[in-house]
């Protein structure tokens, strides 16, 4: 449905001849290609951090050491958090009226709290990415967790018996053996933080914003004219995501062959 109307075939307010003059006038605006950037910097920038965050997570709680089940626990509970109030909770710390900003003027660490860094709000997208990586570092790290389990220990024992030093069992047997949970669940991450609108929403800056964000003031405007064009960013948000997979099916079959 949201294809056909993206081509402008909307008989209930007089469009019955499908064209793609809502994706040309998408394209077209000033600001597009700069919503495309954010949405691609925020979606890559949020899956590389909590990739790497979420592997060195599993490698230490993997470790057997004193309240580990407490740990994994904690580790995993903000699962249960939804994004939104995950981001009003990054607004209340981070923001330059947030609790951060001012304990750090009480500290005399800064004049004033409006000399805070600017962390939600920025054009750079930090608190939209901060509250991405703390939501999904747990959510990669429970399927790496759970492949560590599916593979034992026995291929980095036999590894290290023939001289392998642990760098070289992790980087040359375990990480190999990692990969495709890894790659799978960043998949995962990154279509989700590209075609989510709840977080960029609360805490982006006014310009530029995110691809979703334009979809989502265009479905809601008073003028439905502009239906067509919030159908076709959408569209194309799909089209990124399914690009996405198709490159992910091709990296599993050729790890496979």
């Amino acid at each position: 449905l949201g294809l056909v109307r993206s081509l402008r075939y909307m008989p209930s307010i007089g469009l019955t001849e499908p064209d793609l003059q809502a994706y040309a006038a998408v394209l077209a605006e000033p600001g597009f290609l700069a919503s495309l950037g954010l949405s691609l910097w925020i979606a890559g920038a949020s899956t590389v951090i909590s990739a790497v965050v979420a592997l060195l997570a599993v490698l230490l709680l993997r470790e057997t050491f004193p309240g580990r089940d407490t740990v994994r626990y904690l580790f995993q509970v903000n699962l249960t958090i939804p994004h939104v109030v995950g981001a009003l909770g990054i607004l209340y710390l981070f923001s330059q009226s947030g609790s951060f900003a001012r304990l750090a003027h009480a500290a005399g660490l800064i004049p004033n709290p409006g000399a805070f860094p600017a962390l939600t709000h920025d054009p750079h997208a930090i608190g939209i990415i901060l509250t991405y990586v703390w939501k999904e570092v747990p959510f990669i790290g429970l399927i790496l967790l759970a492949r560590l389990q599916g593979i034992g220990p026995e291929h980095e024992a036999a590894a290290r018996s023939l001289g392998a030093s642990r760098w070289q069992a992790f980087a040359h047997v375990l990480l190999p053996l990692l990969m495709p949970a890894l790659v799978a669940a960043s998949a995962v991450v990154f279509a989700f933080a590209l075609g989510a609108y709840e977080v960029p929403l609360l805490l982006g800056a006014h310009a530029p914003e995110a691809l979703p964000i334009l979809a989502w003031q265009g479905f809601t405007d008073v003028d439905l004219a502009r239906r067509p064009e919030a159908y076709a960013t959408a569209m194309l948000i799909a089209a990124l995501g399914a690009a996405l997979l198709a490159l992910f099916a091709a990296v599993a079959l050729r790890g496979r062959s």
